[in-house]
């Protein structure tokens, strides 16, 4: 049996899929039936519940080859975004000590290996810490590169002002990643059970990207062959972050992880090789997904 938190997320949809087309038993959580109807119908069994239920989760995992762990994103906090994450990772790694599951794959980052500084990516530094702590567990953490999905949220400003931009750097190239790969190679892992101990894999995607090549990729491919990046200083991202409905705790953590990757910090132990190179394009995500997406909009 498999456990997989996150069920409803792009990551643990296509994990739970895969594992159901090999034959596999799979539980997976979600805080309500409708966002698991999809998964439900192809033979997953739902647990619904918080994932700050310790006692839920134990009960959830216990007996379970291996569980996928995740911390959520949550784009509506009123909270310190490092707060809501230390929650989560309380939870979940002390159901799975309880629960006595000696396998866990884990959606980690690219950068988890910095201990402050990285925003967001220093709660997934602290993830892997604490499950690091739990005698006897088998750990596999996926550190990706940067998500292309989250190129979504640049088109309201490709279509409203001609051009997008963050705080990053337009020449830094870093590896962008599909989520399908990423579910890939957990499944990949998962089916296997070929980690002992603490091991890191990197999900690199096809090839290193500068926001300047990626500006251009976009727009060969939504009729914009000019579209431009705009590298924003750290106030003036953090204030549009903020003026477009995104909690000050979010865009702060950005910022900080920009800052890290601008330094050189959060790439500084990744290197790409044959092994962590997946086949999923930039180019392929923006004609296939990316462009139905503007053109709808």
């Amino acid at each position: 049996m498999y456990v997989i938190t996150g069920a409803s997320g792009n990551t643990g949809k296509e994990i739970a899929k895969s594992l159901l087309e090999a034959g596999k038993e799979v539980v997976v959580i979600g805080r309500n039936t409708k966002s698991l109807e999809e998964l439900v119908e192809k033979g997953a069994k739902s647990a619904i519940g918080d994932l700050e239920n310790v006692d839920f989760l134990t009960q959830t995992f216990k007996g379970a080859t291996a569980v996928y762990a995740l911390i959520p994103p949550k784009w509506d906090l009123t909270e310190d975004w490092r707060t809501y994450q230390r929650r989560i990772n309380t939870s979940i790694t002390k159901s799975i000590h309880q629960s006595g599951v000696q396998n866990v794959v884990v959606l980690s980052s690219n950068g988890a290996h910095l201990p402050e500084g990285a925003g967001p990516v220093t709660g997934l530094y602290e993830f892997e810490k604490n499950l690091k702590e739990i005698p006897n567990l088998n750990i596999l953490s996926l550190r990706p590169g940067y998500f292309m999905e989250n190129l979504f949220g640049t088109l309201d400003m490709i279509k409203h002002l001609g051009f997008f931009g963050y705080s990053l750097k337009n020449d830094l190239k870093m590896p962008f990643v599909h989520t399908k790969d990423i579910a890939a190679v957990a499944v990949k892992h998962l089916l296997a059970l070929d980690f002992k101990g603490f091991t890191t894999v990197f999900v690199s995607g096809s090839k290193d990207l500068s926001m300047d090549e990626v500006a251009t990729i976009i727009g060969k491919n939504i009729g914009k062959p000019d579209l431009k990046y705009v590298t924003f200083s750290y106030e003036d991202a953090k204030n549009g972050m903020v003026q477009n409905g995104i909690p000050l705790t979010i865009a702060e953590g950005y910022n900080e992880l920009f800052k890290s990757i601008n330094d050189g910090l959060y790439l500084n132990d990744y290197q790409r090789n044959a092994e962590n190179t997946t086949p999923t394009t930039l180019e392929w995500f923006v004609e296939n997904q990316l462009k139905y997406v503007y053109q709808q909009n």
